[in-house]
């Protein structure tokens, strides 16, 4: 007997969650980029007049690696290249300002300074839309921890001097690929 009750309620379960999850809306703006998505794009991406995106590619590996990052993973049939490195996240005034904090208010302040930092990059080529160049993406993030060893802060590294340094190397080490030095 209860099993033939089993029977019927899952599938009412069923159409009921269905139902249910029918009536659930998108927000407004979902899918739309915010503000500065083309200005951080245009930052992130560089077009090289070559067809060889093996040779871009062994060049990004090697202005990565003079930058000071460890290669993570390189895909180089799909043209990508993930590499990190860490670095140290304290912030001196950050510090200076828990501990007075901590004299003020009391408490432990300090264990929410930061503490360490690990800087991602992630490079995407591929071939532009009529095919005669290669485009390059780069993006570059970090993880911060604080004090007691828990994240504190991910976010993506939008500092156009970073993107600049990169793209130099980058065009640099591409002049030499050709030039075969």
């Amino acid at each position: 007997m209860k099993r033939k009750f089993l029977v019927f309620k899952i599938p009412i379960y069923f159409v009921l969650c269905l139902f249910f999850a029918g009536c659930i809306s998108t927000p407004k703006g979902f899918l739309k980029p915010s503000e500065g998505y083309l200005a951080n794009r245009q930052l992130q991406m560089r077009q090289y007049d070559t067809k060889s995106d093996k040779e871009i590619l062994s060049a990004v590996a090697g202005v990565l690696q003079d930058l000071g990052f460890v290669l993570d993973n390189s895909e180089t049939d799909v043209g990508f290249v993930a590499a990190s490195k860490k670095a140290d996240a304290v912030d001196k005034g950050q510090v200076a300002g828990a501990v007075l904090l901590d004299i003020l208010v009391g408490g432990n302040n300090t264990s929410r300074c930061d503490k360490s930092q690990v800087v991602k990059a992630s490079v995407i080529t591929q071939p532009s839309l009529d095919g005669k160049r290669i485009v390059v993406r780069v993006t570059f993030q970090r993880i911060v921890w604080n004090m007691t060893n828990q994240i504190s802060r991910v976010e993506t590294i939008n500092d156009p001097e970073i993107y600049q340094k990169f793209y130099v190397s980058l065009s640099k080490a591409i002049f030499l690929e050709d030039q075969k030095i």
